[in-house]
C-alpha cells in the first residue's frame, strides 16, 4: 500500500513540475503616443559602444496632432536576432521629421537608428542586431516640429514570445 501510493504521488509530482516549466507568453506590444499615422525610410548608424544596459525609464506624450506609433518586437530568430521598430501611423505622420531609435542590448552594446520624411505605415522600418536574452532595451524619440526630441518608449523587448 505504501508503494502505491508513493508511486502514485511521485507521479503527482511529476506532471505538476512538468507543467510549470513552459515560459509564459509575451505579446508584442505596440506603443502609441497619440493617433495612427504611417512612417517613412529608415537608416541604420551601427556603431556599436559599450555603456551600461540601464533601466527603463519614463516617457513623454506628443500632443494629440503630432502623435505616432511605433512597435518594437523581436524577430524571435536564434540565428540572426533582430530588433525591428516599424512606424504604424498617427496624427503626427507628415509633422514629425525624424524618429530615433536606439537599442542597447544585454551584453551593453549601444546601436542607433532613424526614420525620416516621407514616413509609411507599416513600410518605415529600422532593424537593429539584437541578442537571444530577454533584456534587450529598446528606446524611441520623435523629433517635433520645432525640433525637441521626446521620447516616446524605452523599454525591454522579450527575444521570443509564446502565445
Amino acid at each position: 500500500m505504501k508503494v502505491l501510493f508513493g508511486g502514485m504521488a511521485c507521479l503527482v509530482l511529476l506532471l505538476a513540475v512538468a507543467g510549470c516549466t513552459q515560459p509564459t507568453a509575451q505579446q508584442a506590444t505596440p506603443v502609441s503616443t497619440a493617433e495612427s499615422t504611417p512612417m517613412p525610410v529608415s537608416t541604420v548608424t551601427a556603431a556599436p559602444t559599450i555603456l551600461a544596459l540601464g533601466t527603463p525609464g519614463p516617457t513623454e506624450t506628443l500632443p494629440s496632432d503630432w502623435g505616432i506609433t511605433v512597435q518594437v518586437q523581436s524577430n524571435g530568430q536564434a540565428i540572426n536576432p533582430q530588433v525591428v521598430f516599424t512606424f504604424e501611423g498617427g496624427m503626427g505622420q507628415d509633422l514629425i521629421p525624424e524618429i530615433d531609435v536606439q537599442l542597447t542590448r544585454s551584453d551593453g552594446t549601444v546601436e542607433t537608428g532613424k526614420m525620416t520624411q516621407p514616413l509609411a505605415i507599416g513600410q518605415s522600418s529600422v532593424s537593429l542586431q539584437g541578442t537571444t536574452g530577454n533584456n534587450d532595451r529598446a528606446e524611441v524619440w520623435a523629433l517635433t516640429p520645432q525640433g525637441d526630441k521626446v521620447k516616446i518608449y524605452d523599454q525591454y523587448v522579450p527575444f521570443r514570445a509564446y502565445s
